[in-house]
């Protein structure tokens, strides 16, 4: 081991020496490493995620603002945008099976590319997820008539009377 270094010098130094260091050759990385061929993914961190479960006793308009909280914050901007415009066309006009379908659709999958995916038509959506709320989500996703969607909706419409 080295001898220690006074504060100034451990401030002096640049930050992977630094790293090198206090962490005895641990190098420290930051960013997106990528796959390799002989990646053995040991490195991957996969964070379990509980089970989706329904939620049978709350109240509609408690799961309609749930809903489309969820639709909003989303952690991939494509379906932040997608599914915001979307809860705020459709969530007010479902009926409360259609509710639990979307819920499900949204919440019980855990990679939110799958669910862009299966919008949008770029792979099959699984038999499970194939529902008339999955159908109506595809039909928005289609855009026929090309609005511009490029951000998500304000949120000053939820203060307007329904439609």
């Amino acid at each position: 081991m080295s001898p220690a270094l006074s504060l100034s010098q451990l401030r002096s130094l640049p930050g992977r020496a630094l790293c090198w260091r206090l962490f005895g050759g641990v190098s420290l990385q930051r960013g997106y490493r990528g796959t390799s061929p002989g990646d053995s993914g040991k490195d991957v961190l996969e964070i379990p995620l509980p089970p989706w479960q329904e939620r049978p006793h709350e109240p509609l308009e408690t799961k309609r603002a749930r809903l489309l909280y969820e639709s909003r914050k989303r952690g991939m901007l494509e379906n932040c945008i997608l599914l915001s415009l979307f809860a705020k066309e459709n969530l007010n006009r479902m009926s409360e099976q259609q509710l639990n379908r979307y819920d499900r659709l949204i919440n019980e999958p855990s990679n939110d590319w799958d669910i862009y995916y299966w919008a949008t038509e770029a792979k099959p959506t699984p038999a499970e997820f194939e529902t008339d709320v999955m159908a109506m989500l595809r039909d928005f996703a289609r855009n026929e008539k090309r609005e511009q969607r490029l951000r998500q909706p304000d949120l000053e419409y939820l203060f307007e009377p329904p439609r």
